[in-house]
């Protein structure tokens, strides 16, 4: 069915609802395009240097999340006030959220996203499973959503068999998920999950996965038009994590058998095509050389790691998602054949302590980021800017890109070791540990590798 939004020209101003390096990546996208673009901004983030870069930006409340990029209606007066025809909603935040999704096409403007029966759909991680696996989509056990940890709950962790994981059904991002031995540590971690749930997503629903160790963490990257069509750009593997929080990313992935893989991407296009999924996406699976692929979510949004998919396949995927959220057809917007050429490997560092982890917020009194050959930069701050403890701690991503994966892992260690940030605390430390342990270097990688180099260092 046709959207209706489909345009016969593209959007003319479009408002980016967010922050960071994000923000700062969409609205030089839309400068590219020759679109207006219209930036928006808490108290805590005025004067970030991609504010400048906009043709307008608007103040929209304090730092609080809850009071500027969380605020539905701050965000929508701003639209309206600032005739903006189009809304990208970046990631994190309200990015997910299909009700605000619904409210930008109620204003009678395009959300720069899948259509909202989409992101509803794919949202609820229980009933994203459930469809997937009437597709034929490979699953790992798991249970319905549970409404408490009573004796029925217990039966049914015991039926899919310890370890597991809980995990909230309306999460992302490795929020709230707690992973659990045996039934006393199932009941403190569903507890402990439910507040977080509650609090980061304003949903209890909890339910459990079968907890598979040490597996590999691979996504897909999915484009798709408004008039049925849907293509992968193949996959990365982002198994390298902390805390179930993706910390480097690279494509392709590494010591995987490149024939499943294809089959892989090829399957979950052809699926995502025929159910009629729209715009752009990532399918997350978990990999075992035993089990194969299984589904864990979708994601119905740009990722934070869309750039080593853009170096090795010289596609830009933020103004691929404006282009068919406007109604261009795959074919117009790709070129005919997609070939991968080398390898990327992204790093995100954060204002952290590099060894316990914390967040370090503070003032940026120095903040020099490196350049040179196949280095790419992405950030939304500058010297003198504040890391408030309000949001994300990420402060930069590095994307290393080379012929092939020894280079691009060396041209990435030589830019962190290049990289001169003061007046907080960063994980540098800790990605150049990861990124020169054999095991990383061998391509040996999965979930549990980050946290079994911090034991033994």
């Amino acid at each position: 069915m046709a959207h209706e939004f489909l345009k016969e020209q593209m959007f003319k101003k479009v408002m980016v609802a967010n922050r960071g390096a994000i923000a700062a990546r969409v609205i030089r996208a839309l400068k590219q395009m020759q679109i207006a673009s219209v930036a928006v901004f808490s108290e805590a983030d005025r004067g970030l240097p991609y504010l400048a870069e906009a043709d307008e930006a608007h103040a929209i409340g304090s730092a609080e999340p809850q009071q500027s990029y969380l605020n539905q209606a701050a965000l929508l007066k701003v639209l309206r006030d600032a005739d903006c025809d189009a809304l990208h909603p970046g990631y994190g935040f309200l990015s997910e959220n299909h009700v605000f999704a619904s409210e930008v096409e109620r204003a009678g403007a395009c959300f720069i996203g899948p259509s909202p029966r989409w992101i509803e759909a794919m949202g609820h991680k229980t009933r994203a499973r459930a469809l997937m696996g009437q597709h034929g989509m490979p699953l790992a056990l798991s249970t319905g959503v549970l409404s408490a940890m009573d004796d029925a709950a217990l039966a049914q962790a015991r039926a899919i068999g310890f370890p597991v994981l809980v995990k909230p059904a309306s999460g992302g991002g490795g929020i709230g998920m707690l992973p659990a031995r045996d039934e006393a540590e199932l009941i403190r971690a569903f507890a402990q999950a439910t507040s977080v749930a509650t609090r980061s997503f304003g949903s209890a629903d909890l339910y459990l996965e079968r907890l598979v160790e040490r597996p590999r963490h691979i996504e897909f990257q999915i484009l798709a038009d408004r008039h049925g069509r849907a293509c992968h750009v193949f996959e990365r593997d982002c198994s390298v994590q902390r805390r179930h929080q993706k910390v480097i990313e690279e494509s392709p992935a590494p010591m995987l058998p490149r024939g499943e893989i294809s089959a892989m991407a090829e399957r979950i296009a052809a699926l995502l095509g025929g159910l009629g999924y729209d715009v752009i996406g990532t399918v997350e699976m978990l990999y075992t050389p035993e089990l194969g692929f299984f589904f864990l979510e979708m994601n119905t949004r740009l990722q934070v790691e869309h750039a080593v998919t853009e170096e090795v396949c010289g596609i830009d995927l933020v103004r691929a998602q404006i282009r068919l959220a406007a109604g261009e057809r795959l074919r117009e917007v790709l070129p005919t054949r997609i070939e991968p050429r080398g390898h990327a490997i992204e790093a995100r560092i954060y204002a952290e302590d590099p060894v316990r982890f914390f967040p370090s917020p503070g003032t940026l009194r120095s903040f020099t980021l490196p350049c040179g050959d196949g280095i790419r930069v992405e950030t939304g701050y500058a010297s003198g800017a504040v890391i408030t403890p309000y949001y994300d701690p990420m402060i930069a991503k590095l994307i290393a890109h080379a012929e092939n994966r020894p280079t691009a892992i060396d041209r990435l260690v030589r830019a962190l070791h290049a990289t001169e940030i003061t007046g907080v605390k960063t994980n540098i430390p800790f990605l150049i540990k990861v990124l020169m342990h054999p095991d990383f270097a061998a391509g040996r990688v999965h979930t549990g590798l980050a946290a079994e180099i911090v034991k033994t260092t």
